[in-house]
């Protein structure tokens, strides 16, 4: 056994192989790191989605109910007692 025998990776053992199921590994995992590095930065600043109208509150609802006429002026004030 010469010195380029051992020094060509097949000398190693069974260490040559874990080296080359390592660095598979390894850049397997730096490229799924990038990929999911990529969407996140998509997703969050990229992708606007259309604004939400703002949610109503009771108050909101019965103001918006005495406006149009579906409780009378004596129901509105209770209903707002009953609220606040």
């Amino acid at each position: 056994m010469g010195f380029n025998d051992m020094m060509s990776g097949w000398g190693a053992g069974g260490f040559g192989w874990a080296m080359y199921a390592g660095m598979i590994v390894f850049w397997v995992a730096v490229v799924v790191l990038v990929v999911w590095g990529i969407k996140a930065l998509v997703v969050s600043g990229g992708a606007q989605t259309a604004p939400r109208p703002p949610q109503e509150n009771a108050a909101d609802v019965l103001k918006r109910r005495y406006a149009a006429g579906e409780i009378d002026p004596a129901e509105f004030e209770q209903k707002r007692r009953d609220l606040f």
